[in-house]
């Protein structure tokens, strides 16, 4: 399975890790893309540093992981960009609401937009994972729009009905979610009723 996962600068970096880690574990193949803002909210999310470099952070994302490839943000050379390419699913996770708006507008200012445009144009799956709150009228009818052109959004909200004792507990059950939408086995979570 060949999934693109791009983070954005919205708060969630443990929500990507934990769902780049997943997939890899899958035997997923992994195109991974970072923004800007994406770099600085892992670095200070989950190393404590913004001041990381891009490499350091996509280094430290990635390290131990097969069939994660990093893809450049202005990169559209990669097949991400293109709707021949074979691709099974797309993921924006941290999805900030810039990005959100970005691609509602059909705007392309950098791969994760062009990649979550081609899902949509090919009919193909995309999750988006907001995490912002509250949400302006602008914000839900951005979201809105895209559903109704066929994305997933995944709001990063927890349940709490499998009896969570960690945070690794809460971030596992919105990543088990997303496993769910791609149609890719997870252990991560029980499901209800079991």
């Amino acid at each position: 399975m060949n999934i693109f996962l791009g983070i954005t600068g919205a708060s969630g970096a443990p929500y990507a890790r934990r769902l780049l880690q997943a997939l890899s574990a899958a035997e997923a193949e992994v195109g991974l893309c970072i923004s800007e803002a994406g770099v600085q909210v892992c670095a200070t999310e989950l190393y404590g540093d913004i001041s990381l470099s891009r490499d350091e952070v996509t280094s430290r994302l990635t390290e131990g992981l097969d069939g994660v490839t990093v893809v450049g943000l202005r990169d559209y050379t990669t097949p991400y960009a293109s709707g021949s390419a074979r691709v099974d699913g797309y993921v924006v996770c941290p999805c900030s609401m810039s990005t959100a708006a970005s691609i509602a507008a059909g705007a392309m200012a950098n791969l994760v937009h062009r990649a979550a445009s081609v899902a949509l144009k090919e009919e193909r799956k995309l999750v988006l994972v907001p995490r912002e709150t509250p949400l302006s009228t602008i914000h839900l009818e951005n979201l809105l729009r895209l559903r109704r052109a066929g994305a997933t959004v995944l709001f990063a909200a927890p349940g709490f009905y499998h009896g969570p004792q960690t945070i690794d507990d809460l971030v596992n059950f919105l990543v088990a979610r997303c496993l769910d939408q791609l149609g890719i086995d997870q252990t991560l979570v029980s499901r209800w009723g079991q």
